[in-house]
């Protein structure tokens, strides 16, 4: 006769995460967004919130760069997306970006998606909704409007949370 077995205990194992599915759109603007996110670290010194921007020329390259400056400057339109569109149309000496891409850590307001709409940008990459003032598909959809002539594609969400977050400290430290 066999002796009685002891039952087998499993320890409990918590679930694996769900994986990571890769987003190849939005992995290939990963790098660029962290440019962004260092040039919008740079605005806090002046009392700016943290926006950073940059426009890449169609081979990637950056050919304007800006950070919130509204406080710095005194200047209502010196968002980080409007600095660094007047910056490449100076370096290009074309007020027509055709073939650019903005990429910015903040979705835009209705100024800056009308300023993008006006300039011809063909993309937009943007990480952190605005849903009290985005216009680029959270509050408003201004750069997809078919009213208008010229419509930009939108690439929402690329490093959405780190984008937040940086947003977030700023405010935790200045309320």
């Amino acid at each position: 006769m066999q002796p009685a077995s002891t039952p087998l205990t499993v320890p409990h194992v918590p679930p694996l995460p769900a994986p990571v599915r890769p987003d190849p759109v939005r992995d290939r603007w990963a790098a660029p967004m962290r440019l962004a996110m260092a040039e919008a670290a740079l605005a806090p010194a002046t009392g700016d919130v943290p926006v950073g921007a940059l426009v890449l020329d169609p081979d990637g390259e950056v050919i304007g760069r800006g950070h919130n400056e509204r406080e710095a400057v005194g200047d209502p339109t010196a968002h980080a997306e409007v600095v660094a569109v007047r910056q490449a149309a100076e370096k290009t000496g074309e007020w027509r970006l055709s073939g650019c891409t903005l990429v910015v850590t903040l979705e835009p307001c209705t100024m800056c998606a009308g300023a993008i709409v006006l300039s011809r940008i063909d993309r937009v990459v943007y990480g952190a909704l605005d849903e009290k003032a985005g216009a680029a598909g959270s509050l408003f959809d201004v750069m997809r409007d078919r009213r208008l002539n010229h419509r930009p594609e939108v690439i929402p969400g690329v490093l959405a949370d780190e984008c937040g977050a940086q947003l977030r400290a700023f405010f935790d430290t200045h309320r």
